[in-house]
């Protein structure tokens, strides 16, 4: 596997990341454990989680079982891995978040009550996580939901603590309007406060729709500011949306085509099947090919539930596009 460069720290990281939201739950250990350790054989080591996942996964669950099963993992290849790791989305109160007949949690109610970017806050976050990963530091900590409740200055001199006392060596934010990044930028950089190295977010080859309203995915203005501004790597979440694109009656009614549907998505849903038919593809790997190429460069974060997803994402590594199908998928659209 390639690595790239996360901003312009100098750090490699795998030009692939592998998400750990599901380890533990719906994914269970041995099989968890089976995927980090071949993704780490290939040459991976770009490894993500977050102190809430994965709460939702069943009812009465404040979430941790991601970065538990990790801390079990990882002794004796820690200094392998680039680990990241996330705060502010805990939900601390479950109080009346399942409720009967509903397939799932309440989640605008659960929303309300993600922990925040407070100092205190945040700064329990991390040593929490520590603990349950079972190491002194990790190399990148996210904002998880970036929050207005609390001054950025809170938030931002708490995080350069976190830095400064060795439990993360770089910062990034996530789920976050351009402005709202420009301003955390001036900030650090006025202050003297650690900016952020990454931004992850929700990208895939699809657009999102036309009036869509939404701080998690990227959108042109977004694109265009982080081609601008090369320190700062997009770590691309949801990159095939729940593989959609290989299936046609799974696309039919999937929340996860909510943000995209429409005669653009569908003139680019074409141009992907009609690629994957030419290189002996299937059209999420096209998708992850073609994003690996893409400009910004970004990491696309895959978090396959079963093994046989894992190597199937792997395997898009070895797609070739050519300059002509590049083109073509790009130009594709309503």
């Amino acid at each position: 596997m390639k690595t790239v460069e996360l901003g312009r720290t100098g750090e490699q990281v795998s030009q692939l990341a592998l998400g750990a939201m599901i380890m533990g739950t719906s994914t269970d250990e041995p099989t968890s454990v089976e995927m980090l350790d071949r993704f780490l054989d290939a040459g991976g080591n770009f490894i993500d989680t977050a102190n809430c996942y994965c709460w939702w996964a069943r009812e009465g669950s404040l979430g941790g079982e991601s970065e538990e099963l990790l801390g079990r993992w990882l002794p004796g290849r820690r200094d392998r891995v680039f680990l990241a790791t996330k705060g502010s989305a805990m939900v601390w109160d479950s109080d009346g978040l399942w409720r009967d007949g509903q397939s799932g949690p309440d989640w605008a109610l659960a929303r309300s009550r993600f922990e925040g970017t407070g100092a205190a806050t945040l700064t329990k976050a991390i040593d929490d996580s520590l603990r349950r990963l079972r190491t002194d530091h990790v190399d990148l900590y996210y904002v998880h939901v970036d929050s207005r409740r609390t001054p950025l200055e809170e938030t931002l001199e708490a995080l350069a603590g976190i830095v400064a006392a060795g439990k993360a060596r770089y910062i990034g934010w996530s789920n976050v309007r351009t402005w709202r990044l420009e301003r955390i930028r001036q900030l650090c950089a006025a202050n003297g406060w650690p900016a952020p190295v990454a931004l992850q977010q929700q990208h895939t080859y699809l657009r999102p729709k036309a009036g869509l309203d939404s701080a998690s995915i990227v959108d042109d203005e977004q694109l265009d500011y982080l081609r601008e501004h090369d320190d700062l790597s997009l770590v691309a979440y949801s990159p095939i949306l729940k593989g959609v694109y290989d299936s046609a009656d799974k696309r039919a009614g999937h929340w996860a085509m909510d943000s995209y549907q429409g005669p653009d998505a569908q003139a680019r849903l074409a141009a992907v099947a009609a690629v994957a038919g030419e290189v002996g593809a299937t059209p999420n790997q096209v998708v992850l090919a073609w994003l690996l190429r893409s400009s910004p460069t970004m990491i696309p974060l895959v978090g396959p539930r079963t093994l046989e997803q894992y190597e199937t994402a792997h395997a898009a590594l070895d797609v070739v596009l050519s300059d002509e199908q590049a083109a073509r998928l790009d130009a594709a659209g309503a």
